[in-house]
């Protein structure tokens, strides 16, 4: 007689037993994760990559403003010396700041040329700050610099400095100087050597930018000026007139 096994055989269910179920889970979490770590990391270089790109879009910018002012800058007075001789100050500058006269960029330039600063001030961590501020020459006062916030060029700098090429008495070049002695008479050239905190992976291109307005074109306007205002001297200069010119 067949036992009733052989008859009807039993069936095994089919399916994962719960160690097999525990590994499949750990895999998964494994992958995951790893997934996830790939995601995130691509998504930090990508965001980094935009902010060196971004970073690097403001230096050049901040570059090529400074040097184009640099490039522009007129002899025109906006101070006199508190000396005997009372001379008429074009140009400052020391280590940490320059002082000029210049034509600002497109709308900003309304109502004539004004009178700049550029000056590296200390910030809050510790690090400096390139600063830019600007008023207008016609009836100028120091204090007419500061109605306004200035506008921060370069931020997260270690170290930065302007140096000044000049001529001597006899018209030959000067060896680069870290302070100008000379207000009534502007720089052959100014330079600015910079480099920014080591994190930010950014080197400052060389600047140094000479004066490209011929200083004789003018010099009879300013010789003619006398005690005349800012004003008719500055309608001079853009008119072009010189010395004898009616």
């Amino acid at each position: 007689m067949n036992k009733l096994s052989d008859r009807y055989p039993v069936r095994r269910e089919s399916g994962f037993t719960l160690v097999e179920l525990l590994l499949a889970i750990t895999l998964m979490s494994i992958l995951l994760g790893l997934t996830y770590s790939g995601l995130r990391a691509a998504t930090r270089s990508s965001e980094q990559g935009e902010k060196l790109l971004a970073a690097g879009g403001e230096l050049r910018a901040s570059h090529q403003f400074i040097r184009r002012q640099l490039n522009q800058m007129l002899p025109l007075p906006f101070a006199m010396t508190d000396d005997a001789e009372e001379l008429r100050v074009v140009f400052e500058g020391d280590a940490r700041h320059i002082k000029y006269v210049a034509p600002m960029p497109g709308y900003l330039g309304t109502g004539g040329p004004q009178v700049q600063l550029v000056e590296i001030v200390n910030g809050d961590n510790g690090e400096s700050i390139v600063q830019f501020s600007h008023a207008l020459l016609q009836g100028f006062e120091e204090e007419f610099l500061y109605d306004r916030e200035p506008v921060i060029l370069l931020e997260r700098v270690d170290s930065a400095g302007f140096e000044f090429l000049g001529k001597d008495e006899e018209g030959e070049l000067t060896g680069w100087t870290t302070s100008w002695d000379q207000p009534d008479v502007l720089p052959v050239a100014v330079r600015l050597d910079l480099a920014f905190q080591e994190d930010l992976n950014m080197r400052w291109p060389d600047l140094a930018a000479g004066v490209r307005i011929d200083a004789q074109a003018i010099q009879g306007v300013l010789g003619r000026a006398g005690g005349r205002n800012y004003e008719q001297s500055i309608k001079d200069l853009i008119k072009g007139k010189r010395e004898g010119d009616q």
